[in-house]
C-alpha cells in the first residue's frame, strides 16, 4: 500500500516529468526521488512511468494512480485548511501565474496589499509569456488574456483593460507630427515576436495596422524599455503608463484596443476555502487597480 508521502512524491514526478524537477519542488535529492518512485512501483506491482532521455512519462497505470492521488492531495489540503484555521487571516504559500504585463504593472501592488492584510501569507508571482498548466500545478491560480479552450478548468472574467499606441515624448519631438494612422508609416514599431505570440489576443500589431515589427521581444518589459528610451512606437497597456513617465498616447481617438483578464483555477481547488478567499481578493484588486491606473493614464 502507498502512503501519502509516497503519493506526494509520485505527483511531483508526474507533474515535473523528471526526477530533478520533482526534487526541486520537494527539496529532495533526485536520486532519493528515484528510489522512492521505484519503491512505490515495487509496492504496487505496477510500472507507473516510462523512463527515457526526455524524462518520466506516465503509463496507463500511472495515469489511473494520478487521478486517485490528486483526490488524496485535495483531501489532505482540505483537512489542513480545516484543522489549521485559527483565525480570519490567510496563511501558507500561493503561486500566481500571469503574463508579464499584468505581473509587472498590476500584481505587485495588489499582492503586497493582500500580504500586508494577511501576514501569514506567502505569494509567488511567476511572470512568463506563456499559458500556465494548472494540471501540473505550475501555479495555484493563473491570470490569462483569454479563457482556455481545453481542460477541465474554472474560469472567471475579471475585467476589461485598454491599450493604445504610445511613444516617448522625446521620440515624438524628433519626428513630424502624427495626426492620422497613415502618418505611422515609416516609424519604427515595437512589439511581440510574431511566431512567439502564445495567445491571439496579444496580436496587437495586425489590429493596429503595423505591417512589420522593427524591434521585437516576447517580454512586455523589454518592449516598454525600448519605448521609454525613444526607440519607436508600440501598443501599450493603459495601466502601465502611470509607471512610465515620459510616454504619451498616440491617436487615442483613432485607435483603441480592449482586452480582458480571466482568472483560471483548477476545479478541485474550489473546495479549498483559502484559495477561494485569496482568489476573491485578487479579483477585487485587479478590477480596482486597472480602474485606478487607467484613470491616471
Amino acid at each position: 500500500m502507498a502512503d501519502w508521502d509516497d503519493l506526494r512524491i509520485f505527483l511531483a514526478v508526474a507533474r515535473a516529468e523528471s526526477l530533478s524537477g520533482a526534487g526541486k519542488v520537494l527539496k529532495l535529492d533526485p536520486a532519493t526521488v528515484g528510489r522512492r518512485v521505484a519503491r512505490l512501483e515495487e509496492r504496487m506491482a505496477a510500472r507507473l512511468f516510462v523512463r527515457s532521455a526526455q524524462g518520466y512519462a506516465l503509463t496507463g497505470e500511472g495515469q489511473r494512480l494520478q487521478a486517485h492521488a490528486t483526490r488524496v492531495e485535495q483531501a489532505v489540503t482540505e483537512a489542513i485548511e480545516d484543522v489549521g484555521a485559527e483565525g480570519p487571516g490567510l496563511t501558507g504559500q500561493i503561486r500566481i501565474g500571469a503574463p508579464d504585463g499584468c505581473a509587472n504593472y498590476l500584481l505587485p501592488q495588489i499582492v503586497a496589499q493582500i500580504c500586508a492584510d494577511h501576514p501569514g501569507l506567502e505569494v509567488q508571482i511567476v511572470a512568463q509569456p506563456r499559458v500556465f498548466n494548472l494540471s501540473k500545478r505550475e501555479a495555484d491560480v493563473a491570470i490569462a488574456v483569454s479563457p482556455p479552450v481545453a481542460g477541465h478548468l474554472t474560469v472567471q472574467r475579471l475585467t476589461d483593460y485598454k491599450l493604445h499606441m504610445a511613444a516617448a515624448q522625446e521620440y515624438l519631438d524628433r519626428h513630424p507630427p502624427i495626426e492620422s494612422l497613415a502618418d505611422l508609416k515609416g516609424h519604427p514599431t515595437i512589439g511581440y515576436i510574431p511566431d512567439l505570440i502564445f495567445d491571439k489576443e496579444l496580436d496587437y500589431q495586425s489590429e493596429a495596422g503595423m505591417e512589420s515589427v522593427t524591434l521585437a521581444s516576447n517580454s512586455v518589459s523589454v518592449q516598454l524599455n525600448w519605448v521609454r528610451i525613444g526607440a519607436g512606437i508600440a501598443v501599450v497597456h493603459d495601466f502601465a503608463l502611470p509607471a512610465l513617465p515620459g510616454l504619451v498616447k498616440i491617436l487615442p481617438d483613432q485607435l483603441s484596443l480592449t482586452r480582458s483578464f480571466y482568472l483560471i483555477r483548477h476545479p478541485e481547488d474550489r473546495r479549498v476555502e483559502r484559495l477561494n478567499r485569496f482568489s476573491e481578493l485578487l479579483g477585487q484588486g485587479v478590477r480596482r487597480e486597472v480602474a485606478r491606473l487607467e484613470s491616471l493614464s
